[in-house]
């Protein structure tokens, strides 16, 4: 009984430094800015923000993304109350992951705009699956 408590403990002391070789975890990491404005087209959301410099910018994000299995962009309610709008960029190993976009419910809140019928804002869209955002 003695032999087995003394391999029991030694297996107890050597054993943490074989779980040391863990494979790295992929380094992730998101960007988060405020939305001041949401336009749904039929190509997509085209978002207004606030970049960090305190000056507007626009993108579009493209139906496609939301929709697809594992897209790369996802749509989340924000519960009822004051809270502004935000987008979150996340980054894997230092690439474009995915987007989420925290919008209102209610499509008659002050951060949803229409734009008129006809106008072109296939500028505002990536031409690919990476999402080229200014900060």
């Amino acid at each position: 009984m003695k032999k087995f408590i003394i391999v029991l403990f030694i297996l107890a002391v050597i054993s943490p430094v074989f779980a040391q070789n863990n494979p790295p975890i992929d380094d992730m990491y998101y960007v988060n800015v405020s939305v001041e404005r949401v336009y749904p087209t039929s190509q997509g959301y085209v978002i207004r923000y606030m970049k960090n410099s305190g000056v507007m910018a626009t993108i579009g994000i493209p139906n496609d993304w939301f929709y697809t299995a594992a897209g790369k962009a996802e749509v989340m309610n924000l519960q009822p109350g004051t809270d502004w709008p935000t987008m979150s960029i996340f980054y894997r190993n230092g690439e474009f992951s995915h987007v989420r976009l925290y919008l209102h419910r209610y499509k008659g809140h002050q951060t949803w705009g229409n734009i008129p019928q006809g106008t072109d804002v296939s500028r505002f869209f990536p031409t690919g699956d990476v999402l080229n955002i200014e900060y």
